[in-house]
C-alpha cells in the first residue's frame, strides 16, 4: 500500500515522513487514578461529572519522534482540513504519509489535503495500530490524573502548557511510538 502512494511523481524527490493522526477528547471530568500517599492515610480525589470538553488534532512523527497538533472547540472536516494545512506549512519539505482512522471528517469528499500529504487509512476499528493514541494517554497520565477544572478555560491551560512539554521530549515521543513494525517500513519513493 506505502508504494501506491510513494511514487516519484507525488513525492518528487522530497523526504518521506511519515506520520500517524488521530483527534481526543479534553475536559472536565476526571479520570480517577492511582496515587501515593503516606499510610495511614488514604488519598481523597474529587469528582467532576460536568461534560465540558474541548478537542485536540495530533499527528505524530514517529521516527524524528515529533508531534503536531491544534487544540479546537470542536471537530469537523473544516477543522481537519486546517490541521492539514497546519501539518503542511510546518514540514513544507517533506512528503507526508499521514495515517488516519475512519473518522467521517477523514473520507469527506469536501476535505481539502495539501498536495504534500497522502492519507492512509487504519483498517476499521484498529486504535491498537495508531501510536498517536498512546501519545494521548501519555498525556492523560502525566498531566490530567485525578484532576478537576473549575471551568474549560482550565483544562485548555493546561493542554496549552502540557502539549508543548510533551513534543519537547522527542527521545519519550520516540519510545512511545516507534514501534519495530513502524521502523522497518521502506519509506522510499518507487
Amino acid at each position: 500500500m506505502l508504494a501506491a502512494l510513494l511514487t516519484s511523481e507525488a513525492v518528487k524527490g522530497r523526504r518521506v515522513r511519515l506520520m500517524f493522526q488521530d483527534e481526543a477528547r479534553f475536559g472536565r471530568m476526571v479520570r480517577i487514578r492511582r496515587c501515593w500517599a503516606p499510610v495511614p492515610q488514604r488519598p481523597v480525589v474529587d469528582n467532576g461529572y460536568e461534560r465540558q470538553f474541548t478537542y485536540v488534532y495530533g499527528a505524530v512523527s514517529p521516527l524524528e519522534g515529533q508531534l503536531d497538533w491544534m487544540i479546537c472547540r470542536k471537530m469537523d472536516t473544516e477543522l481537519m482540513g486546517r490541521f492539514l494545512a497546519q501539518v503542511s506549512d510546518a514540514h513544507p519539505e517533506d512528503f507526508m504519509v499521514m495515517v488516519v482512522d475512519g473518522a467521517s471528517s477523514h473520507v469527506a469528499k469536501n476535505l481539502v489535503v495539501p498536495e504534500n500529504i497522502r492519507l492512509h487509512r487504519l483498517p476499521g476499528y484498529s486504535p491498537q495500530l495508531n501510536p498517536q493514541e498512546h501519545l494521548w494517554d501519555e498525556l492523560r497520565e502525566k498531566e490530567f490524573p485525578n484532576r478537576v477544572f473549575a471551568d474549560v478555560a482550565g483544562v485548555l491551560l493546561q493542554l496549552e502548557q502540557g502539549l508543548p512539554r510533551l513534543a519537547s521530549d522527542t527521545d519519550r515521543v520516540r519510545s512511545i511510538t516507534a514501534w519495530p513494525w513502524i521502523v522497518s517500513l521502506n519509506l522510499n519513493a518507487h
